[in-house]
Parts: C-alpha cells; sequence; structure tokens
C-alpha cells in the first residue's frame, strides 16, 4: 500500500505512546465513540482537530437531537466532551498530521507526540463549501448556515436565499418553504443542475423565486444578525443590496480526508468507505459520521456511527489481545 503522509518525527525526541483507541475528531460522532469505548474499559484517548464540536460549531442553536432540551449548540457540544470524559475518555485539543496503517500498532502522529494505537476511529467530518465573501464567517450561525435541517425552524416568517443550483441547494430551499415567508434561489447561471424531478417541485412551490446569472459578493448585517446580501448579476456587472434575513449555503461539502489519501479507499468525492459495521478497508481502523456520511449529515446519525464503530473496535481489540496473548 502507497505510504505517503508518514513524515519524518518533527521533534527527535517526541514522545511515544500507546493507547488502545484513538479517535481522531472531537464532533458528535468523536465523543459518541468516545463514550462507548471508554465505558469498556478501553481509555480512549480522543484528539479533537482545530473544530471542537465538528459541524455544530458552524450553528448556534440546536433542536432536533433526541433528549436535549437546551438550545444551544455550544451547550450540547459541552455536555458531550464532559459525558465522554466523565467515562474515562482522554480529550486533547491537537491537530493530527500524519497516519501510518501499515503495521500494528497503527501510527498517529500530531505536532509533537507519536501514538501508537491498537485501534482507531476517524470522525474527522465534512467541511461545507464556502462562498468566502465578506460577512459569511462573521454572520456564522447569526444568519448564516449551511443546514436547512438544522436551523431552518429559526426563520419563521423570514425572507431566505438559498446558493446554489444542485440537488441539494434546490431540496433545502424546497424545505426552508415550510417556515419561510419567502426563498430566493441565487444561482451563477440561468438554469439549475438539480435533477429534473427537484426543479419541476421547486418552480410550482409559490415560496421560491429565482435570481438567476447572480452571485452573492457580500453578506451584510447590523453586528447582531444577517439584514442583507450584496448581489451581482455576472452578465451584466450590476450590483443590488437585497433585504434578507438569512443565507443558507448549499454549494458542496467537502470530506476532511486529506490526510488519508492513499491510505484509506475512498469514493470519487472524497468519503471514507466503510461497510456495516463501519470498518474501513484496514484492519482495526474504522469511520464515523459526516467523513463518510454524504446523505444525512446529522448530529443524531453521527452520534449513531459513532456508537457503531465503538463496538466494532472494541470487539477487534478484543481479538488482537487474544491473538496477542493466546493464554489469556
Amino acid at each position: 500500500m502507497q505510504q505517503n503522509n508518514l513524515i519524518e518525527p518533527l521533534v527527535n525526541n517526541k514522545n511515544v505512546e500507546e493507547r488502545n483507541i484513538v479517535i481522531i475528531g472531537g464532533g458528535t460522532a468523536g465523543f459518541a465513540a468516545g463514550v462507548y469505548t471508554s465505558r469498556a474499559m478501553l481509555e480512549p484517548f480522543l484528539i479533537t482537530g482545530d473544530a471542537l464540536g465538528g459541524q455544530l460549531s458552524l450553528t448556534l442553536d440546536l433542536e432536533n437531537y433526541p433528549g436535549f432540551f437546551g438550545n444551544e449548540a455550544a451547550v450540547f457540544i459541552q455536555g458531550m466532551q464532559a459525558q465522554a470524559e466523565k467515562f474515562g475518555t482522554e480529550v486533547r485539543f491537537d491537530t493530527v498530521t500524519a497516519v501510518d496503517f501499515t503495521r500494528q500498532p497503527l501510527v498517529v502522529e500530531t505536532y509533537e507526540n507519536t501514538y501508537h494505537a491498537k485501534s482507531v476511529i476517524i470522525c474527522t467530518g465534512a467541511s461545507p463549501r464556502t462562498l468566502n465573501v465578506p460577512g459569511e464567517e462573521e454572520y456564522g450561525g447569526r444568519g448564516v448556515s449551511y443546514c436547512a435541517t438544522c436551523d431552518g425552524f429559526f426563520f419563521q416568517n423570514q425572507r431566505l436565499i438559498v446558493v446554489g443550483g444542485g440537488d441539494a441547494a434546490i431540496e433545502e430551499g424546497i424545505f426552508l418553504t415550510k417556515y419561510a415567508s419567502e426563498v430566493y434561489v441565487v444561482h451563477r447561471r440561468d438554469q439549475l443542475r438539480a435533477s429534473q424531478i427537484m426543479q419541476e417541485r421547486a418552480f410550482k412551490n409559490d415560496k421560491i423565486k429565482f435570481i438567476w446569472d447572480t452571485v452573492v459578493e457580500e453578506i451584510c448585517g447590523d453586528a447582531e444578525k444577517v439584514t442583507g446580501a450584496k448581489l451581482k448579476n455576472v452578465k451584466t456587472n450590476e450590483t443590488e443590496l437585497f433585504p434578507i434575513d438569512g443565507v443558507f449555503i448549499f454549494i458542496g461539502h467537502i470530506p476532511n480526508t486529506e490526510l488519508f489519501t492513499d491510505i484509506i479507499k475512498m469514493d470519487e468525492q472524497g468519503y471514507i468507505i466503510v461497510d456495516s459495521l463501519q470498518r474501513t478497508n484496514i484492519d482495526g481502523v474504522f469511520a464515523a459520521g459526516d467523513v463518510h456520511d454524504r446523505i444525512f449529515r446529522q448530529a443524531i446519525t453521527a452520534a449513531g456511527a459513532g456508537a457503531a464503530a465503538a463496538i466494532a473496535a472494541e470487539k477487534f481489540v478484543a481479538e488482537l489481545d487474544n491473538r496477542a496473548y493466546p493464554g489469556n
């Protein structure tokens, strides 16, 4: 197997730590895996990466997770971490820089440490493609969203922009009409890329209107929330400030799998391929959450996949220990 992501230690005396389970990623899937593996007395080690909470860090509110009666995503993230740590998950705020899955133990490297693990659970998630325009980051979670299912409820009777022209944009736009007074689909071309059936549904929906040949150049607000968007017609170069209450961006997701290129089998879009037990093509390496799920991308489905991966990893470690110590 090609191995291009194992780097020379950045520090000659880099610490080497032995672990049963290393979980890469501090989102819902990662913390769910932490809860289940720590309850199995495996003392899991979770490396958060640079976005604690995963995609939940992009939203302020969370009301659709069963059993969670708060509404702040940040509180939910803190609760996930606290629960995982309560059962014995060690959480470290660090970033994985390289892996070597060609041997046992598996090797995971960060900038200053090397971890040897019997099993690794990859929960690195996926990142929404962004417009990279002024105001997008500033108003993230305050009118800018990448998930209609997560945030649509908070825009009752408001005017919304949906950016994109594919199936995801149109499907999410139709979903938003349950709450919004008007949904404006802003698309840089003069026709949609969505499937014909999705187009027909959108065109028949009285709440959906289309702004063709147009891009969002800036997202504007009053320092508290979104109040408008600067739109530019790509054919005439004319611009206008369009009053709006929210901007939903659906131009695709990018799975955070670059670290595992040429190591883990992926589909054509870069999502990790797993079987029904969350197993990758490498023994002892599992994946869970948005890093393999291109369809649902919900906190609840990520948590379920994380739990499943943890149970499968527990079994793998038990079998590995039995092979290593036949007398046990």
